[in-house]
């Protein structure tokens, strides 16, 4: 992939702990763009905190499909051994169509989830300690196929990526309660036109970027990420720029490294990865050269990337390959070196996710219906198998907390 170009958008026009955590005060100090104030941060922490758990074992959320054979009947409920990895099934969410995607408010106390129908939609539950989820309500995207949401870090917002439909959503959030409101923006990648082989854009992502001002969009139809100004008191998202991939590449996944001024974008189609660089200030997003997999010739379907919180591994999800690679982080976050893939112990894993504290990686399976759990070595970036994989039905996203 040569490197992408980046433009002004012309047409009418995501992370928790880590996200607050790490990147804020490392933005700040070398940039002096904050992220967040002390009294956005502070209901976050205190509501975390409130949502207790028995002592050894934390609560595991399961998203799946409810409309295909082989699918679930609503969210999945499962708990972790925090010594051992070890899951074990406690029930599952009704009520919930679809839910092929979730994500937890920063308070801790909500569950978003999507409802990836023709008819798309964004439901809410309410955490409660020792219990199950209760559904808040929920929320038409406006869209067709939702297939990510992501909440902004004030909480104030939900963002939500509609893939059939091409279009990014805008929810605002009850700080109270954490039900959805009715949606105050809706907006149609239109430019640049969709790559070969495409019939159209297909929203696939939406996070805000370390700044905390800038929201952006993965489009794999498009082979572009578009960088929106989310107006947080507006609930509106504002074109600045976008930067292309080559054509054909179909960007699925972006996550940023810790620093802030790095991010890694997974392309599904091309099976590549790319090291784009970011502006903090402005928001624009740079890509640089695609990098091998490591999984061989054809297609492997790269899902997900994620990075290690001290910056120095990266993990990518091979859905084709059926195997985990494993990148060391270089030159800051400017350089992904490839070391090696590790089997995935399961069929076409389409979501993996670390563990709170990062000793945990947990990869949901969805064509053999497991989820597969990994310890993770911080000091060399090893995985190593934390035993047989757990059965559920058409696993698409884990969400431990």
């Amino acid at each position: 992939m040569t490197a992408g170009r980046s433009g002004t958008q012309t047409g009418p026009g995501p992370d928790r702990r880590r996200f607050l955590r790490t990147v804020a005060a490392s933005v700040a100090a070398t940039t002096g763009v904050g992220l967040l104030t002390a009294a956005d941060a502070a209901p976050a922490r205190a509501g975390h905190r409130a949502v207790c758990h028995p002592h050894g074992t934390r609560p595991l959320f399961l998203g799946t499909y409810t409309s295909k054979e082989g699918g679930g009947t609503g969210i999945g409920r499962a708990g972790y051994d925090t010594a051992t990895g070890q899951l074990t099934a406690t029930g599952v969410v009704p009520g919930v169509a679809d839910p092929s995607y979730l994500a937890l408010g920063p308070s801790g106390r909500t569950l978003y989830a999507v409802d990836e129908q023709q008819q798309g939609a964004v439901t809410a539950l309410a955490l409660a300690p020792g219990g199950p989820p209760t559904v808040l309500g929920t929320r038409s995207t406006g869209g067709a196929g939702p297939c990510h949401l992501s909440v902004h870090p004030t909480g104030r917002w939900l963002l939500s990526a509609n893939y059939l439909s091409g279009s990014v959503a805008v929810h605002p959030v009850d700080r109270a309660t954490g039900a959805l409101g009715e949606r105050t923006d809706l907006v149609t990648h239109t430019d640049p036109p969709p790559g070969p082989g495409q019939d159209g854009p297909h929203a696939h992502q939406i996070v805000t970027a370390p700044d905390g001002r800038h929201v952006l969009a993965v489009d794999l139809g498009n082979d572009t990420v578009y960088t929106y100004r989310l107006d947080t008191g507006a609930g509106k998202l504002r074109p600045s720029s976008y930067a292309t991939l080559r054509p054909g590449a179909g960007p699925r996944h972006l996550t940023f490294h810790p620093s802030g001024s790095f991010a890694y974008l997974a392309n599904e189609v091309d099976n590549t990865v790319v090291v784009c660089r970011y502006d903090l200030r402005s928001g624009r997003l740079t890509p640089g050269a695609p990098q091998p997999t490591g999984t061989g010739p054809g297609t492997s379907y790269p899902a997900q990337i994620l990075v290690t919180r001290n910056g120095r591994f990266a993990f990518l999800a091979n859905r084709g390959h059926n195997s985990l690679t494993r990148y060391a982080v270089e030159a800051g976050g400017a350089r992904l070196r490839l070391l090696d893939t590790v089997p995935v112990g399961g069929d076409f894993p389409r979501h993996i996710a670390f563990s709170p504290d990062e000793r945990w990686l947990f990869a949901a399976n969805q064509k053999s219906g497991s989820v597969t759990v990994f310890a993770v070595d911080a000091r060399r970036g090893t995985l190593t198998s934390a035993g047989a994989p757990f059965a559920a039905p058409m696993p698409v996203c884990v969400l431990p907390l």
